[in-house]
């Protein structure tokens, strides 16, 4: 069947779904992606002035429940009906971003993520079955391939929206992801159609036991249990994008010269995606990953489809393991670009593939437990990664953490951040204190603390992940699979 056949095959519910899919993404990755910088950026800029450590916990504790949740949610939506669930979804999405404006606490914070992350948990298992129940075995591939797509229009709208809005107010951003919400509301209320649900009458607590009852059961196949530990290293690698990465760029990284370089071929452009210090921000520059993925999706696939999921897993992570050092070894704002599509086509290779693969070794009979299962590893390697750019990244490349540092070695007194005294306070001050301006400080700190040891790191947890790849499909799965 011809692709443009496909595609004017489709249904308006399938287009619904995908344009509600696009806004959501929109509204969570314009505020995920700037979130780290939120938590921990200096005070008197709109920001909290976190530690990493509390960023970390906050960041790798609500999103593991983003993506363990949907394992109870997905029976609640088949139970109470997808309509009343969406709407229930978007209630949370827009009155956690409201809280999380107006909080300020590191408890009432904490807890407004967690709230927006179990509105996401509901939103997350229904559109993926919406796409499901409006495609059919010759369509699902395509099908699926447009949901993708939509997903990283807006991951990459939203960011590179909230990029160039957070240099004005940090309001922007939380007002731009509740429009989109608020978007989805209209759109549902006025287009959406529940789906007829035949399993309606199942008890809702028996259906949510049994099913932790068959994930455990499917746990205790001792292959693919150890597959999905091995795929935690993957994803805490992965999740330093968000965790990590801006953070690191906006305390390392020169993107001045980026923004030059804009400047010289379109004068308009730099100043219209650009600070106004002449700089792009870190999370304009963090949302060209979802940029490279539609540019490169189709080729990439198209490319890998030739290789078993295994041998283009293991190929992907360790082309992402690549990016990763790029991203995190250099302040060439250049050369993070050229790390973050070495990135990006590492993450084309190897995600869905990930997916393939599982779909290939679950049972004809129990292949929709394995893939809900297959978020586990998603999960918990969110709350690694949020581990990892917590206590380690402070210690090893926090530039408020070095600064104070080198003050205590130079026998200087170092003054304690306060509400009073912010991050860019201290700064000034051991700015000061060393006899440096701000460039000259960060570049002292670069050269004598290195910082971008960082990348060793979490290209090492990637590359270790494609070692027990090859391990485990070498010792363990041999011939008994087409993986």
């Amino acid at each position: 069947m011809k692709v443009s056949k496909i595609i004017r095959g489709f249904n308006s519910t399938f287009w619904l779904s995908n344009v509600i899919e696009l806004f959501e993404r929109w509204a969570w990755y314009g505020f995920y992606m700037a979130f780290a910088l939120y938590l921990v950026n200096s005070k008197e800029t709109g920001a909290l002035g976190f530690s990493q450590v509390q960023k970390g916990l906050i960041m790798g504790t609500g999103s593991m429940l983003l993506y363990f949740l949907p394992v109870i949610t997905g029976a609640i939506a088949d139970r109470a009906g997808y309509r009343r669930i969406l709407y229930l979804a978007f209630t949370i999405y827009i009155s956690g971003f409201l809280m999380i404006r107006s909080f300020s606490s590191f408890e009432w914070v904490f807890f407004a993520f967690v709230w927006i992350c179990v509105g996401g948990a509901f939103f997350k298992p229904i559109i993926s079955a919406m796409i499901a129940r409006n495609t059919n075995e010759n369509t699902s591939s395509i099908g699926f391939g447009i949901f993708y797509m939509m997903v990283n229009i807006g991951a990459f709208i939203g960011p590179f929206i909230a990029g160039i809005v957070l240099n004005k107010s940090w309001d922007y951003v939380f007002f731009m992801s509740i429009a989109a919400i608020a978007v989805n509301f209209v759109v549902t209320f006025f287009f959406f159609h529940e789906p007829v649900n035949h399993h309606a009458e199942n008890k809702l607590i028996g259906k949510i036991e049994l099913i932790f009852l068959n994930i455990w059961h499917t746990l205790l196949n001792w292959r693919f249990f150890l597959f999905l530990m091995i795929m935690v290293l993957f994803w805490s690698a992965y999740n330093q994008l968000y965790y990590t990465f801006p953070i690191f760029v906006d305390q390392w990284v020169d993107t001045g010269e980026i923004y030059r370089g804009l400047e010289r071929i379109s004068p308009s452009l730099a100043s219209a995606i650009g600070t106004e210090e002449g700089t792009i921000s870190a999370v304009t520059i963090s949302s060209i990953v979802a940029f490279y993925i539609i540019l490169f999706q189709i080729l990439v696939s198209a490319f890998v489809m030739r290789f078993r999921p295994l041998s283009a897993m293991s190929g992907g992570i360790l082309l992402l393991s690549v990016g990763i050092g790029l991203m995190f070894s250099t302040q060439s704002g250049w050369l993070i670009l050229a790390g973050i599509l070495i990135f990006g086509l590492g993450e084309m290779a190897s995600s869905p593939k990930f997916t393939e693969y599982i779909g290939r070794i679950a049972p004809d009979d129990r292949k929709a437990l394995f893939m809900g299962t297959s978020y586990l590893p998603i999960a918990g390697g969110h709350f690694i990664a949020g581990w990892l750019s917590g206590g380690i990244y402070e210690r090893t490349s926090d530039k408020i953490f070095l600064a104070a540092k080198e003050l205590k070695l130079k026998g200087f007194d170092v003054p304690a951040i306060s509400d009073t005294f912010t991050k860019n306070d201290f700064l000034n001050a051991a700015g000061v204190r060393l006899g440096m301006n701000q460039q000259q400080l960060t570049e002292y700190l670069w050269t004598n603390y290195h910082p971008s040891n960082i990348w060793h790191l979490f290209s090492g947890i990637a590359v270790a992940a494609v070692l027990f790849l090859f391990f485990y499909d070498k010792l363990i799965i041999g011939n008994k699979t087409n993986g």
